[in-house]
């Protein structure tokens, strides 16, 4: 069954400029990745990540792609090898399954603000909005709002605490051509690490 595409009028990616950290800030050497040591998914993985990195990884569904992704997070551990990850370092994940972590009863602000109950609802709301969420998308319950306005909520949440490094995994869903555009020109500009994951 092939994914539903919403379209969106307005197309809006802004992302914070992260605070600056020295390298190294994520690194894996001579890692086996996987969930069991006797079925490996990948081997040899060395990989340095820093603020100026810029990596896609392409490839089918099944490659490898999302639990690479889950190594660089520490969700999993890694089979062989050494991680290392600077304590200082933000990581702001965005993966496929964005969706299921909102909550479809409450609007993209009262999801803000259950994250961060001593923010000022308007600088909230002022972040939301360089997302092209407005007063009136921000007060939505979640879901009444579209497939690509919910992806930037979920690109809002993920940047507030401003990453050094943004791990995207499939972050074209669900958003049309013009939409992919807007995100693709956004993220030329950021000014921390990228990895990307994508099966287009």
């Amino acid at each position: 069954m092939e994914e539903e595409i919403f379209q969106e009028v307005n197309y809006v990616f802004k992302f914070p400029e992260p605070p600056r950290l020295n390298r190294p800030l994520l690194r894996i050497t001579d890692g086996v990745l996987g969930y069991a040591k006797d079925v490996p998914i990948l081997k040899g993985v060395n990989l340095d990540i820093d603020m100026d990195t810029r990596i896609a990884f392409v490839g089918p569904n099944g490659a490898g792609k999302s639990t690479l992704i889950k190594s660089f997070t520490g969700k999993i551990d890694i089979l062989e090898g050494h991680r290392s990850i600077n304590g200082k370092l933000t990581i702001g994940l965005f993966d496929q399954h964005h969706f299921e972590s909102l909550n479809p009863r409450l609007s993209a602000l009262e999801t803000f603000r259950k994250k961060y109950p001593e923010t000022k609802a308007e600088l909230l709301m002022r972040h939301l909005g360089s997302f092209g969420i407005g007063n009136d998308l921000a007060t939505k319950p979640m879901q009444l709002l579209s497939g690509g306005q919910k992806s930037r909520v979920s690109f809002s949440l993920i940047t507030y605490e401003e990453p050094q490094i943004l791990l995207l995994d499939e972050p074209t869903n669900h958003l049309d051509y013009d939409a992919i555009n807007a995100l693709i020109e956004s993220l030329k500009g950021f000014k921390g690490g990228l990895v990307i994951i994508s099966h287009d």
